[in-house]
């Protein structure tokens, strides 16, 4: 027998393709969508009227938003960075002028330079 042919009766064998594939995605940890409180969605909406305002300007923000799993139950949160081009009221989307769409009922906060220390003042953030 040549020594390839040889070789190639040592080569390992999975008998099971696809299962260590299975086992990755099951241990692969996602997490929970965060329900905001009234105060928070109550500072949120404040910021998204804040910014259609000053939408002409095209300001930069830092969003964090949720973002579900494919695959299976919950997500993980990312934040992005960029200009601010629309609010779409109808599709509730933020579109920034990259071209980013963010979902207005996944976002957990937004940061903008504009939102100065009397912008929240009145509010309580010790819970």
């Amino acid at each position: 027998m040549p020594m390839q042919d040889r070789a190639a009766q040592f080569s390992p064998f999975a008998a099971l393709t696809g299962y260590d594939d299975a086992i990755d995605e099951t241990a692969r940890l996602t997490g929970r969508k965060i329900e905001l409180g009234e105060e928070a969605k109550e500072i949120l909406d404040r910021k998204l009227q804040y910014l259609r305002d000053v939408i002409s300007e095209k300001p930069e923000i830092s969003v964090t938003y949720f973002v579900p799993d494919e695959k299976k139950d919950g997500g993980e949160y990312v934040t992005v960075s960029g200009n601010l081009k629309r609010i779409d009221e109808y599709e509730r989307v933020l579109l920034l002028t990259d071209g980013k769409k963010i979902g207005m009922d996944e976002i957990i906060d937004i940061e903008c330079e504009l939102f100065t220390g009397d912008f929240y003042e009145g509010y309580d953030f010790r819970e």
